[in-house]
């Protein structure tokens, strides 16, 4: 059970195994694009070019759905990026359901794990299996996996990798269940565990008062997608703009946090304890440019500025 990219390579490896896919269930096509096209899963696509059955039940509580994944009597299931299993699904199999997730759980248990990681300065990351249960991310764990954060990396990139090590810890976890050699254990109960809630409009928006660091972190965990945002206030116009690429400076001016300076040609904006420097930003109804491209054809007022929330 899959739907994004990122779950394409721990499929690849299955089928490469001696394990048998009996089928592959993954969302609904749904519409995207300026024309509202219907578009099927990347999962969806994978399966299409590699012949295997696929499922896309828009209510996982059918009881069409449920006789039919009894009737394929599966012995495990395995869920990459997908969506919450009720209870009358995730019982099925005769040896559970396992869930890979993007994260060295407890910590980062939730939708987004790979963004928060990056946004909270951690400096390892990883993935781990575990048997879904009731409650969400809180499983028995089987194994994990970890790796560094790179100091420059973007959640993209940080994506592909982890991809790749959960591939091959999905296909460690179906062998370890496939010779009776699991020996999962509880997670531990930790009340100070960082989270990883799902993201929305209101936690992609940047805000200027917080110290460069973490504004810089958080523009390369939304990379590339959903992208972090500001309003900028310019030339007694307000715009949503996007946020694709900076850097921050070590280095403080004497103006209020937000606002928007020229130096050398680079659009520069003060934070607490420095200088933000954008490099790639994108205006409405505009394709992303660096900021000299960006300044070559549009004028930043003296008092212009970055809007906090």
């Amino acid at each position: 059970m899959g739907t994004p990219a990122f779950a394409i390579s721990p499929l690849q490896q299955i089928l490469e195994s001696d394990h048998k896919v009996v089928a592959v269930i993954t969302a609904p096509n749904r519409k995207s694009g300026r024309g509202k096209k219907l578009t099927p899963s990347p999962i969806k696509v994978f399966c299409e070019e590699h012949n295997l059955p696929v499922l896309q039940p828009p209510n996982l509580k059918d009881l069409d759905l449920i006789t039919q994944l009894r009737e394929l009597a599966p012995d495990v299931m395995v869920v990459v990026a997908f969506r919450m299993l009720p209870k009358d699904v995730w019982s099925i199999p005769t040896y559970g359901t396992f869930n890979l997730h993007a994260s060295l759980l407890p910590k980062y248990r939730g939708a987004a794990p790979i963004h928060w990681a990056i946004i909270n300065g951690e400096q390892q990351t990883g993935v781990t299996t575990f048997f879904i249960n009731e409650q969400i991310d809180k499983g028995e764990i089987i194994a994990q996996k970890s790796l560094m954060i790179g100091l420059y990396e973007n959640a993209g990139q940080l994506s592909i990798r982890l991809e790749k090590i959960g591939a091959t810890l999905t296909l460690e976890t179906l062998n370890l269940i496939a010779t009776g050699r699991v020996n999962s254990r509880p997670q531990p109960n930790n009340n100070q565990t960082c989270l990883a809630p799902k993201l929305t409009r209101e936690n992609t928006q940047l805000d200027w008062d917080q110290e460069g660091q973490r504004i810089e972190r958080k523009v390369r965990a939304l990379q590339p997608f959903p992208c972090a945002w500001t309003m900028l206030s310019n030339n007694n116009q307000l715009l949503y703009c996007k946020i694709h690429d900076v850097d921050f400076i070590d280095r403080k001016f004497a103006l209020e946090n937000g606002h928007i300076f020229i130096e050398n040609q680079q659009i520069m904006v003060a934070v607490p304890n420095g200088t933000i420097h954008v490099k790639r930003l994108q205006l409405p109804n505009k394709k992303p440019m660096n900021d000299k491209e960006l300044l070559n054809g549009y004028s930043i007022d003296v008092k212009a500025s970055f809007e906090n929330p």
